[in-house]
């Protein structure tokens, strides 16, 4: 059942990331417009990210990844692989999303001032986990569930902040 949540958390905060992205980017365009401002290089940039997610944040199968969990150990392992990866990769073309976002409101003289990352989502290294999930007989395992939960989590607190400074600098073109 956790592993079943646990994709399908993935999933959800993945397919809400890219109808964000896509809404951001037809946001910007509009701004950009009527403000007479030329973004193209920057929107494309924007665009581009967006074309990445819908291509590599594809959706996982959360029932299947749980079932398989439940009767093959190295379903677990590859579920834990990707859930620590695909977030991890999912963080750093997000940076570089909202600083292109940045800099096209920057450029239409909007003020968006993108909060800094109290905790970066390291890159943890996969192969090390699985061998001291072995070695300590699976009680590495629950501090490995531990990150799992923790990692996303601070990810998540990050976006209240920066969907709530996109939202203020928003509201000022809206005035």
């Amino acid at each position: 059942m956790l592993i079943y949540k646990l994709v399908k958390r993935r999933n959800t905060h993945f397919k809400r990331q890219q109808f964000l992205f896509e809404d951001i980017v037809s946001a910007l365009r509009a701004i950009a417009k009527k403000k007479e401002v030329n973004v193209e290089v920057e929107l494309s940039s924007c665009e581009r990210t967006v074309r990445e997610v819908r291509a590599e944040e594809t959706e996982k199968g959360a029932v299947l990844w749980a079932i398989l969990s439940a009767i093959v150990i190295l379903a677990h392992w590859y579920v834990n692989y990707f859930l620590m990866k695909d977030f991890y990769k999912h963080e750093r073309r997000e940076d570089g999303f909202w600083e292109d976002v940045k800099s096209v409101l920057n450029k239409c003289g909007v003020t968006f001032s993108l909060p800094r990352r109290t905790e970066v989502m390291p890159d943890r290294n996969f192969v090390l986990y699985l061998i001291l999930t072995i070695i300590t007989l699976g009680l590495f395992g629950i501090y490995w569930l531990y990150v799992l939960l923790k990692d996303p989590n601070e990810h998540f607190k990050y976006h209240i902040q920066v969907e709530d400074e996109l939202l203020s600098a928003l509201e000022s073109v809206a005035i």
